[in-house]
């Protein structure tokens, strides 16, 4: 029985630990926010299609996602900013501790060559499926696709140089 005791202490600051990693623990502790109204997330689209050539007409306007930078900030700031640091520039205590450290998403010279289909599918299926480091957390089954891109949004937000989006 007090081997039992003993096995639990010793466990518990390893688990405490999984838990801030796999929770995505702030950089900082911030003072509390109240909650926001929470939104149904608009059904995500089946796949990325192609860029259409001729102007949409109104009905493709309505049907396309909405970028909301601020939401993904804040989701950013819970889930991401514990390993890439609250500005993108991945030093943290937690970073330190990574092999491979995290990528610095403030990095603009390497973050802007990456399309936001590379994103999407690092942030959705992790890092060891799209050959990256195994340590990325797949959030797909956590955050819907415009969660996602919205997350996408804020990230280009963060590069120095500043990001440019393609020209259509």
């Amino acid at each position: 029985m007090r081997r039992n005791r003993q096995v639990a202490a010793r466990l518990a600051p390893c688990l405490l630990a999984l838990v801030v990693l796999a929770c995505g623990a702030p950089e900082e502790a911030a003072p509390p926010s109240p909650a926001p109204a929470v939104k149904p997330a608009p059904a995500p689209a089946a796949e990325p299609t192609a860029a259409p050539t001729a102007e949409p007409g109104p009905a493709a306007a309505a049907s396309a996602p909405s970028i909301d930078v601020a939401a993904g900030g804040r989701t950013y700031a819970m889930l991401c900013a514990s390993c890439h640091g609250a500005n993108g520039n991945a030093k943290t205590p937690i970073a330190d501790t990574l092999d491979p450290r995290p990528t610095a998403h403030n990095n603009g010279a390497y973050m802007n060559g990456i399309p936001d289909e590379a994103l999407f599918r690092i942030i959705k299926e992790g890092g060891a499926v799209v050959g990256r480091s195994p340590l990325m957390v797949a959030w797909g089954g956590s955050l819907s696709d415009a969660e996602i891109r919205n997350v996408i949004a804020f990230i280009r937000t963060l590069a120095d140089p500043p990001y440019q989006p393609p020209a259509p």
